[in-house]
């Protein structure tokens, strides 16, 4: 198995100081570990009968759009405002400092579809549990959330509660990898 730790550069001090930036174009620009990272983020869900992978902007898209060719199903972007040219499901949420909002065409996601959200990074979780909001607001059933990298420390997690959550590569408050995913259980529902 392909240890994809080695292809995730360490960057201090960005974006500001006391960051430890988890710099993945390395992954990226390597084919072999590029599609380990796809296979280690699609193998939970394999069996769960995806028809759609939502992801929002906009590093998520690089891992969606293939874990959608893996696992048969279609692509759905949500994207901030005024990027998507028709009718749309709106989603507003608060920041630390401010707010935000998301968007998915009303045609993107049927009531009833299994959906599958996908991110590269779990840290705080807002942006995420906001997704998964809107696209409760669809009538989607969610069954999941992938990411390749998850910053333990941070609590994104919980407030992605009851949702199944799988994460490849996670790190602890120390910013030592902690865990693959890959070599532990199957993920199961939140607690």
């Amino acid at each position: 198995m392909l240890d994809l730790r080695h292809y995730v550069r360490d960057i201090p001090d960005y974006p500001k100081p006391g960051i430890l930036f988890r710099d993945i174009t390395p992954m990226l620009a390597a084919p072999a570990a590029l599609r380990g990272a796809v296979e280690a983020m699609a193998e939970p869900f394999l069996d769960h009968k995806i028809d759609i992978v939502a992801s929002a902007e906009a590093r998520g898209f690089i891992f969606a759009a293939p874990l959608a060719i893996r696992l048969g199903a279609g692509f759905v972007p949500i994207r901030k405002p005024g990027k998507l040219p028709f009718d749309l499901h709106s989603f507003a949420y608060e920041l630390e400092y401010g707010s935000d909002e998301l968007q998915i065409h009303v045609d993107g996601i049927k009531p009833g579809q299994r959906v599958l959200i996908v991110d590269d990074l779990l840290a705080t979780g807002g942006t995420m549990e906001a997704c998964c909001r809107l696209l409760e607001q669809c009538d989607a059933e969610i069954v999941g959330c992938s990411f390749l990298i998850h910053l333990v420390q941070l609590g994104g997690e919980a407030r992605l509660n009851p949702y199944l959550v799988h994460s490849v590569l996670r790190y602890d408050q120390d910013d030592n990898e902690v865990e693959l995913s890959a070599q532990n259980e199957p993920p199961g529902p939140l607690a």
